[in-house]
């Protein structure tokens, strides 16, 4: 067997590979937890070969957005998880910002993960360190969050959003921009390679949004912590992400952003 980043990347390729041949075409899509909660006949034909794809050269169990896969990251022992198109509504609306994300883990923690960008001809991977089409990068340097570029992660249906909206407004009047990309794992890896600075969300994202990139993050010198500031966990509650400086200012941000809502 390849290692484990070899392995992801050639994974991701393959499904990313499926996906791009559907990407602008009439593809048919549905709605799971609520309306704007897309899901498309092209997520489940990237996983599948995904999945087909994991099976052939490892016996690691398979957790998945999509299919029959499991959701939940096993406590222990080797898993995959897999996104075939992270950013499905930007895939159907035909823009181009979308991955295909497979991750390894050992025991739920992260060692290798691949988040690949066939529309934008992009490829991260990360093991000991994060490379972007084959080029070492890192996190930015910039250390004054009123010139941070963050992205605000973790978008939720119809009268599930005043955290959203909150976070959203605290990082306007805080930070330098904003960004909402729509695909969590391309948000990451934006932030591990220094073209954002920092992102964050007050929920659980699931695992397959976001352990890759979290592994991303990390693996180019940023820190990626839970809303108590304690190292984050796909099972952690909040997520922040960021160069690594002024870390604990946004992370206070993100937490008075719960207690306020909370209130």
């Amino acid at each position: 067997m390849d290692d484990p980043t070899t392995l992801a990347a050639r994974a991701a390729r393959a499904g990313g590979t499926v996906a791009v041949e559907r990407f602008r075409t009439d593809v048919r899509f549905e709605a799971k937890a609520h309306k704007n909660d897309l899901v498309s006949e092209a997520d489940a034909d990237a996983q599948d070969r995904v999945v087909a794809l994991l099976a052939a050269e490892s016996d690691a169990p398979v957790v998945g957005e999509e299919s029959d896969t499991p959701s939940t990251v096993p406590t222990g022992g080797p898993a995959w998880i897999v996104d075939p198109i992270d950013g499905t509504a930007n895939y159907l609306r035909g823009l181009r910002l979308w991955a295909t994300s497979v991750t390894r883990v050992e025991d739920g923690e992260p060692v290798a993960a691949a988040t690949v960008m066939p529309a934008m001809d992009d490829e991260f991977l990360a093991g000991e360190e994060t490379r972007l089409n084959g080029e070492s990068v890192s996190v930015s340097d910039r250390a004054d969050p009123e010139t941070f570029a963050v992205a605000v992660l973790g978008w939720g249906p119809h009268g599930e959003r005043e955290a959203y909206a909150t976070l959203a407004d605290a990082v306007v009047r805080e930070c330098g921009d904003m960004r909402r990309l729509g695909s969590m794992q391309s948000a990451l890896a934006f932030v591990a390679s220094g073209g954002l600075d920092a992102a964050i969300t007050t929920r659980r994202p699931n695992p397959w949004d976001s352990v890759g990139g979290a592994h991303m993050v990390r693996a180019a010198g940023g820190t990626v912590t839970d809303l108590s500031g304690e190292r984050w966990r796909h099972d952690s509650q909040g997520l922040v992400a960021s160069n690594g400086q002024a870390h604990g200012r946004l992370v206070e941000l993100a937490r008075d952003v719960v207690a306020s809502v909370d209130e």
